[in-house]
C-alpha cells in the first residue's frame, strides 16, 4: 500500500490541530453533565490553545520513542510515567502508586484501581496511529501497551485500542461507518465500549435525534464522575452512575459526533461537546479523528486562528523535559513522521510513505485493515506480564486475583512458555525466592519445549507452548513487598532468561 507523503503529512498535522481545537473548545465544560449549547470557543485565547493532558502524555511517548527506539513495551512506558508525569488523580495516580510498589503493567493498571474503566487512555491514542498509518494492527498493539499501564484489564484499554485502530485506518479509509467497523474488530464484542458504540449506531440508523441518542448513552452507560449535573438530567435519572466507569459513554459520544456531524467539522465539534461529560477529551478525540480523515488543509481557518499552532503542556515534569518537548504542531508532526518511517521499516510493514506517488488504496484493500487473530490475542495476557526473549516468550500469569499472597500464605502462579523458534529445547527453571517461601512442586524443574510447528500446523497441539504451574507458600511473617526471580536456562547454550515476580501481602 502506498500513502502519499504529502497526504500523510497533511493528515498528521490535521490530527494534532484537531486535537488542540477540540480540547480547547471542550475544556470549560469538562465533566459537567448537561446538554450544552456552544457554537465556538467560550473564552479569550489570544492565539494560544488551552493546555490539555490529552496531548501532554503523547508528547512524552514521542520522546520515549526517540530515546528508546520503536520497540517499546508497557514496562518502558511505565518508567517514563513515573519519571515525568506529575498528576496523581484517578487512574494516573493509582497506577503510579502501584508501579512505585513494584507492580509491573498490566498489574499496575488493574490492582486496586477503581478507575481502570475511565477515560485516561483513549485520549492518547493518536500517536500510535500516526506512527502506524494504514496499519491498525501495529497501532492497536502500541495502544494496548500504553493503556495497560494505568488501565490494566479494564474498559479503558478497549477504548484506546478502538480509537488507535480507527485513526490508523483513517489515513487511507475515509468512510465513517467502515472505520467504525474496523475499530470494533479490534475489541471484544461483549465489552461495554463495543456495546455503547453499537447503541449509537443503532439509534442513528433508526432516525433518532442526536439528543435522543445522547440520552440513550447516558441512560445505559452512565459513569459517575462529574462536577455538576443539570436539573434536566437529574429529572431524567442521570444524577448517579458508577464512578470510574466513564470510558464507554465518552467513546460513544465521540461516535455520536462523527455520525451526526456528517463530516462537517463545525457541526461535529459542537455536537460532541454539547453532549456534556468529559468534553475536553471527547472534543479533542473527535477533532483528531476528523483531522486525519480530512487533513489540515480542510480544517476551517476560523477554528485555527484563535489558537495558533503552539503546544501548551500542563501535567509533565517540564524541568526535565523542556529542552526536548515540541513547541508547536509543525515540529511535533515532523518528529512523528521520522518515527513513522522507522516503524514501517523496523516492523517490515507493507506501507510505503512515498513522496512521488499518490495514495494507492481501494475497497479491495479494506479487509487488510481489520484485526487479524494475532492482533486479537493481545488481550490474552491481561492477568500478568509477558516477557519476550530471542527464542522464547514467557507469560507470568498471576490469575484474576493479581499479585497478592493469600491470607493462608499461598499464591499460585502459572508460567506459559512459548518456543518461538524452530528448534526443540530443554529448559531449566529455577526460582530465587524471598526469605521464608517454599516453591511447590519444586524450586527447580526441567521442561521440554517442542519444535514450533505453527507455520505448518496452526493448531494448539503444535504451537510450541507449555504451561508450568507453581505454588508459592510461606508460614513465616511476610514483607509487604516480596520479590522473586525466575531463572530459565537452556541445555547446551549460554542463554539466561531472568524474569521478575513480585507479590504483595497484607493489603487492605
Amino acid at each position: 500500500m502506498v500513502i502519499s507523503l504529502q497526504e500523510y503529512q497533511n493528515a498528521v498535522k490535521g490530527c494534532w490541530m484537531g486535537k488542540n481545537i477540540g480540547g480547547t473548545l471542550g475544556a470549560p465544560m469538562e465533566w459537567i453533565r448537561k446538554v450544552h449549547n456552544v457554537e465556538f470557543y467560550q473564552q479569550e485565547l489570544d492565539g494560544n490553545p488551552l493546555p490539555n493532558d490529552d496531548l501532554d502524555l503523547q508528547l512524552l511517548w514521542l520522546i520515549a520513542l526517540e530515546e528508546q527506539g520503536i520497540y517499546l513495551n508497557a514496562r518502558t512506558l511505565g518508567d517514563y510515567w513515573i519519571h515525568h508525569i506529575s498528576p496523581n488523580w484517578a487512574e494516573y495516580g493509582n497506577a503510579k502508586a502501584n508501579m512505585k510498589a513494584g507492580l509491573i503493567p498490566p498489574l499496575s493498571g488493574s490492582f486496586n484501581n477503581s478507575f481502570k474503566d475511565s477515560c485516561g487512555s483513549y485520549i492518547r491514542s493518536e500517536i500510535w496511529a500516526c506512527i502506524s498509518p494504514g496499519y491498525p494492527q501495529q497501532a492497536a498493539r502500541y495502544a494496548y501497551e500504553d493503556a495497560i499501564v494505568d488501565h490494566g484489564n479494564g474498559e479503558g484499554v478497549y477504548g484506546e485500542v478502538f480509537c488507535a485502530a480507527f485513526e490508523s485506518a483513517a489515513f487511507v479509509e475515509k468512510d465513517i461507518n467502515n472505520l467504525l467497523d474496523i475499530g470494533l474488530s479490534y475489541i471484544p464484542e461483549d465489552c461495554d465500549v463495543a456495546k455503547a458504540i453499537r447503541l449509537v449506531r443503532k439509534m442513528h440508523s433508526e432516525g433518532k435525534t442526536w439528543l435522543e441518542t445522547r440520552d440513550g448513552i447516558i441512560r445505559n452507560f452512565c459513569g459517575g464522575f462529574h462536577y455538576w449535573v443539570s436539573e434536566d438530567d437529574i429529572k431524567k435519572g442521570f444524577g448517579g452512575g458508577k464512578v470510574g466507569a466513564e470510558v464507554p459513554s465518552n467513546v460513544a459520544i465521540v461516535v455520536l459526533g462523527l455520525l451526526y456531524g456528517e463530516g462537517d467539522f463545525n457541526k461535529t465539534m459542537c455536537l460532541t461537546v454539547n453532549c456534556g461529560e468529559d468534553t475536553d477529551c471527547t472534543g479533542a478525540t473527535v477533532g483528531a479523528m476528523l483531522g486525519i480523515i480530512q487533513g489540515y488543509d480542510k480544517l476551517p481557518e476560523k477554528w485555527i486562528t484563535p489558537i495558533g499552532d503552539t503546544i501548551k503542556t500542563m501535567c509533565l515534569n517540564i524541568g526535565d523535559l523542556s529542552w526536548h518537548l515540541p513547541k508547536d504542531i509543525g515540529n511535533l508532526s515532523y518528529r512523528v513522521e521520522k518515527i513513522a518511517k522507522q516503524v514501517l521499516a523496523g516492523y517490515r510493514i507493507s506501507v510505503d510513505l512515498s513522496s512521488d506517488q499518490p495514495t494507492d488504496y481501494n475497497a479491495d484493500m479494506m479487509k487488510t485493515l481489520f484485526a487479524d487473530e494475532k492482533t486479537k490475542g493481545i488481550y490474552n495476557y491481561s492477568n500478568g506480564t509477558l516477557y519476550k526473549f530471542d527464542f522464547f516468550e514467557v507469560y507470568v500469569d498471576y490469575g484474576k486475583d493479581g499479585a497478592v499472597v493469600g491470607e493462608d500464605g499461598t499464591k499460585k502462579i502459572r508460567l506459559q512458555i512459548r518456543n518461538t523458534y524452530s528448534t526443540p529445547e530443554m529448559l531449566n527453571i529455577n526460582w530465587y525466592t524471598a526469605d521464608g517461601f517454599e516453591v511447590l512442586p519444586a524450586r527447580s524443574t526441567k521442561v521440554f519445549m517442542q519444535y514450533n510447528y505453527t507455520h505448518l500446523f496452526p493448531t494448539d497441539e503444535y504451537n510450541g507452548i507449555k504451561y508450568v504451574d507453581f505454588e508459592l507458600k510461606t508460614e513465616a511473617p511476610m514483607q509487604p513487598t516480596n520479590r522473586f526471580v525466575i531463572e530459565i536456562t537452556i541445555d547446551g547454550k549460554a542463554t539466561v532468561m531472568l524474569i521478575p515476580v513480585i507479590l504483595l501481602s497484607g493489603m487492605h
